[in-house]
């Protein structure tokens, strides 16, 4: 008597293409993320007030967080599809150079994601109204 394996499941494979799909358009995201940034530091340099540099800095937060979607579906997508099923076969995907360049991406996309969150966006404070 002969066991097989059971096959990946029909969700596993539209979301493995879904995430192909999704991971191509990284390269024009990381490229509206640098934009972003790069308006960012210009309106720093330049001495701009704090409702220009939270609008700049709030721009950027979602530049990088399309970017990190993106690169998280490329990641996903590199790992196979048995790894959307298979967390052993994730960890194994993790471990081959192709994954584990993508794991970095998604590191660095989310770190510098976070930088901006605690640094770049200025805080402003919220108008206290006034009692008549």
């Amino acid at each position: 008597m002969a066991f097989f394996r059971p096959r990946v499941s029909r969700e596993a494979e539209v979301r493995y293409h879904a995430d192909q799909e999704i991971s191509k358009s990284l390269p024009e995201l990381l490229e509206k993320a640098r934009q972003a940034e790069e308006t960012l530091q210009q309106l720093r340099a330049a001495g701009a007030d704090e409702l220009e540099l939270r609008e700049a800095g709030i721009a950027l937060d979602k530049a990088l967080t399309e970017a990190l979607r993106a690169a998280e579906a490329g990641q996903r997508a590199t790992f196979g599809v048995k790894a959307y099923d298979d967390r052993i076969a994730r960890r194994k995907a993790k471990a081959t150079p192709a994954g584990a360049m993508w794991t970095a991406e998604v590191d660095r996309l989310r770190t510098l994601r976070e930088a901006n969150r605690m640094w770049g966006i200025p805080r402003i404070p919220r108008p206290v109204p006034v009692a008549q």
